[in-house]
This record gives structure tokens, sequence and C-alpha cells, in this order.
């Protein structure tokens, strides 16, 4: 009997770009968090004998998803069972709910479900997994940890972190297509352009300023941790602690950053946080920063956070998630949300009414039987 398994998606709740590193990528550091919106990922597989006999047939419902070896799905099975060092017949099929290339790891959740789905068919856990998803593209590793998850890298060097609250969240998916790469290019030209020409000590400094952002919250420094293995998830068993480095310990649910008795998201708010690509694609999309105060439910300064904001309909934070198109925006209560989402919706934007996911119910979750 085939596996299927809901391929939840992510937003980032702030996003520092550094310089270009000599691979060609631009260091990072971010905060991912893990939402209930999902597609569905089905993974039928049986073992057959020989490494080299593998035959690995992908379907679709999206025109716009690749079914061959371009796609991260794909990928992720072909590199699983090189590692497991034996052939199997995987059929992979990819229902999509998610807008294609919007900045909500659409493509790469669909590349982690599709290993876990495989894990179960074969009952066998593939050795260095994350390893393994970071080969196949840098926003793979956090959806095999879920939650709160901090990225470092180039995105792919994952540290777990103790989760939100459950959150309202209110997704808008503009019709609008945002190349990262360029997004990449206008935001290094920008700080040549503030550097008189000169990038060096100016995007390093960023990195640095999110890292004690975090730790500030934390109460550790999350920029030290080192990559989480969780290679005993599997079978939907998931292990009490990750093995990955927070200072003393792993974070486990019901932690709270920092031992806060207050409200977590509003103290991360409170520092100031932002997305660094906002900066480069709102001159380029004017409609995305309407969009953003729209979430937030205010013609004023989309940086201001307020704790009555949600009281009016306004957001606690909103931002551009990735390189976009896809903006969010978090809210209190449902009714909050839902008015953000009919005011979305009322500018002809399609908006998803979602919450945060918390890396328990991730995994409680993930496999829709």
């Amino acid at each position: 009997m085939a596996t299927r398994v809901r391929s939840f998606a992510k937003i980032n709740l702030g996003l520092a770009i550094g310089p270009p590193r000599a691979d060609g990528f631009h260091g990072l550091m971010t905060l991912y968090q893990t939402i209930a919106a999902h597609d569905v990922v089905t993974v039928e597989a049986r073992r057959v004998a020989g490494t080299g006999s593998s035959q690995i047939t992908l379907t679709t419902n999206h025109p716009g998803v690749p079914t061959d070896e371009r796609n991260t799905a794909w990928k992720m099975v072909e590199r699983a069972l090189a590692r497991l060092g034996f052939g199997a017949e995987v059929k992979i099929h990819i229902q999509k709910e998610l807008p294609v290339q919007g900045g909500l790891g659409a493509g790469s959740a669909n590349a982690a479900a599709a290993l876990v789905g495989l894990e179960r068919e074969l009952r066998k856990a593939v050795p260095e997994r994350l390893e393994v998803a970071a080969e196949v593209g840098s926003d793979v590793p956090l959806f095999l940890i879920g939650g709160a998850v901090v990225g470092t890298g180039r995105g792919e060097q994952v540290v777990p972190m103790p989760d939100l609250p459950p959150t309202w969240c209110v997704v808008a998916v503009p019709e609008v297509g945002v190349s990262t790469p360029r997004a990449f290019q206008e935001w290094d030209g920008l700080c040549a352009a503030r550097a008189g020409g000169l990038t060096s000590g100016v995007q390093p400094d960023r990195l640095e300023e999110l890292s004690h952002v975090y730790a500030s919250v934390f109460g550790g420094d999350p920029g030290t941790g080192q990559a989480s293995d969780t290679s005993g998830i599997v079978h939907g068993l998931v292990p009490g602690r990750n093995q990955g480095g927070l200072g003393e310990k792993n974070p486990e649910p019901g932690d709270t950053w920092n031992g806060l008795a207050g409200d977590p998201l509003l103290a991360l708010v409170r520092t100031g946080i932002e997305n660094d690509f906002e900066q480069v694609v709102f001159p380029q999309y004017p409609l995305l920063r309407e969009i953003k105060r729209t979430l937030m439910g205010t013609t004023a300064d989309l940086s201001t956070t307020d704790d009555s904001a949600d009281a009016s309909g306004g957001a606690i934070y909103a931002a551009l998630s990735g390189s976009g198109s896809a903006l969010f925006g978090l809210y209190r209560t449902e009714a909050g949300a839902k008015a953000a989402q009919q005011r979305v919706q009322a500018g002809g934007c399609r908006a998803l009414l979602t919450e945060t996911l918390p890396r328990d119910e991730y995994w409680r979750k993930m496999f829709a039987e």
C-alpha cells in the first residue's frame, strides 16, 4: 500500500544575506518556521535486485512541475537509493496545492516528503539523510526537522529551535514571479552602491546582526550550532530529542524561547527582524509592498509592530517569504487572520488561511493515512 505524506510549507521569520561565496552561493542566516499549508506526496516503492536497476516514475496534477530528474523529489529518491546501496522501483505522485516557486519551499518540502515516504515504504532509514538533503537543495534539510529551525551557510546548515506556539497565519500568493538569482544580483548591487563599490565589510555584518538578534531571544548563539541529524525519525517515529547543537541542551516539545513567560513571537518581532530581500524585491514589484500593507492592516510604516495590532485586525508581523513572491502575516486570533485573508482577496490576490506548525505537530500530522 502506498504511503501518503503531507508536504508542509515554510515561511522565513527574518532573513539576512551575506556576501557571495567562492562557490557562487551567498551566506545566509534565517529562521525557518513550518506551516500547516501543504501538498501531498504519495510514494510507492519496492526493492529490486541490483544497485543499478532502480526505476523512478513521477506524476503530478500541476503542469509547471517537472516529472523527470529535474524534480527535487526525483533527485532525493535517486540519491537516497544510492546511499542505501540497493535498487527499487519507485512511483511518486505530487498533488500540488502550494504555489510553485513562491518562496514557501514547496519543491524542497516535496523532496523531504518523498524521502520520508521512501523510508517508510522500504522500512529502511537512509544514512546521513541531512547531508543527502543538502545535496538536493538549500531548503530541503529544514523539512527533516520541522518547527522553528535556524538556517545558516546557504540555508542548509540547520539547528532546531524551541517552538513558537501555534499562530494563525495568512499566506498571500500573488500572480507574480520573482527570480531568486536576480534578487541576489540586485542585493549585491545595492550593497556595492552603499559601500561606494566595495562589498567587503558590509554584508557579513548582516549575518552577525541577525545572529545576535536570535541569541537575544533564544538565550544562546544559533550561529555556533552544529547541523542536527534527525536520522532517528523514520516510519513516523519521532525521537524525544534531536542531535543538534544548542548549547546546554536541545529543544523538546513545549520548550519556550529563553524561558519567556510572555509572547515569544512578539519578543522576536520587537528585535526588529526583517527579510533583506524586501529591500530589492519591493522596488521591482510595488504590488508586493502593497500586499504586505494589506496583511499588516495598516498604511503605516511596514516595520511597525504593536501589541494591539491584532485587536484591529492587523498582523503581529508580516513579511516576504524567502525571495517571494509569497508573503505572510501572523495573527493572534482566527478572526484577525480571516479579516486579513478577506482584505487580501478583495484586492484580487489569492490568500491561504493556515497556522504555524510546531515540531511535534509537524511529525504527528505528516502521514496522511
